[in-house]
């Protein structure tokens, strides 16, 4: 059975992990009528819960976004949840300093009842991730600031430091951020290039929100844009093959970034950029698929030499590897 201060508390865990909730779905949860949950409102409100109601048939009560962080309150799944995912951050190779997580982690296993913190720490003590080693970059400064700016559709000012060492200022309207292998990536129509460019955030030197605000592209794939942009990267042989397969089965075989899908009316068109022909011809044949390479010819050649040695190696009378 709820009491008057467990209802005061829960009111603030709904609102909380609600954006909105009617007087009648509050009502419901607590076990009580409309007219209690205004009066338990205002108690919280004259204990400084910037709690706003808001009057009509689709009203209800929110809190007030920005006046101040309320009391975070988690249960068991919650606080597992949240906990999973600042590991995954910590281990996943995500560029975010490891202070920084730790941090974060410390804070919310201080505040936990120790029942719900000693489950929770056994997380960190046993969880395994498959995963390779974190790629430490930087490039986090700029995140929120940049995430901003692509949520409010406003153009950036930035002072750019391109790899080869080239320093230039542009101006860009951010589509979009998308992280890959560690790295993190601004995507977006810059304006000094007049094109569509990706860049690395920790290669960003300055940047300034303008007030300048562009219409972006509906429904644009930041992440696909990378995988293609990378996969683009001029290399020695630019490849081109037709496989026969359905769109759905190429992007289950073909690693995100490896070449750019595109469907065509024989069949799922391959096309990239690589320094290594035998390891490309290795691949096409674990793809398990008809293809037809349309260039390089030397790339037909690689295939034809890898299936030849393959069938050396089928013909073997009597493998002698492992014999004592």
């Amino acid at each position: 059975m709820y009491n008057p201060a467990t209802r005061l508390l829960t009111i603030l865990e709904l609102l909380q992990s609600h954006d909105q909730m009617s007087g009648t779905e509050i009502a419901e949860r607590l076990e009580v009528d409309k007219r209690s949950v205004r009066r338990y409102v205002v108690m919280l409100q004259d204990m400084g819960i910037p709690i706003e109601g808001m009057p009509g048939a689709f009203g209800g009560y929110r809190l007030r976004s920005g006046f101040k962080l309320p009391p975070l309150m988690l249960n068991e799944n919650e606080a597992t949840v949240v906990t999973l995912g600042l590991l995954g951050i910590q281990r996943l190779g995500f560029a975010i300093q490891a202070e920084t997580v730790a941090a974060a982690l410390a804070k919310i296993q201080r505040d936990l009842p120790q029942a719900i913190r000693e489950r929770v720490q056994s997380l960190d003590s046993a969880l395994v991730l498959d995963n390779p080693q974190p790629v430490t970059v930087g490039g986090t400064d700029w995140l929120l600031d940049v995430s901003e700016a692509v949520m409010f559709h406003r153009s950036v000012e930035m002072h750019y430091r391109a790899e080869t060492g080239e320093e230039t200022s542009r101006v860009v309207d951010p589509y979009g951020v998308a992280t890959r292998a560690g790295l993190w990536y601004l995507v977006g129509f810059c304006h000094l290039r007049q094109g569509m460019r990706m860049f690395r955030l920790e290669r960003i030197q300055a940047l300034d929100i303008t007030e300048r605000v562009f219409d972006p592209p509906a429904n644009f794939d930041s992440l696909r844009f990378v995988l293609d942009s990378i996969a683009r990267v001029p290399a020695r042989w630019p490849v081109d093959i037709v496989l026969d397969l359905s769109f759905a089965d190429a992007e289950a075989r073909i690693p995100p970034g490896y070449a750019v899908l595109q469907p065509t009316e024989d069949g799922i068109r391959l096309a990239g950029e690589f320094n290594d022909l035998p390891a490309v011809a290795r691949f096409l044949v674990g793809l398990d698929c008809r293809f037809e390479i349309v260039e390089p010819e030397e790339l037909r050649a690689e295939v034809r030499r890898l299936g030849r040695q393959l069938i050396d190696l089928a013909s073997a009378v009597e493998p002698t590897f492992g014999k004592v």
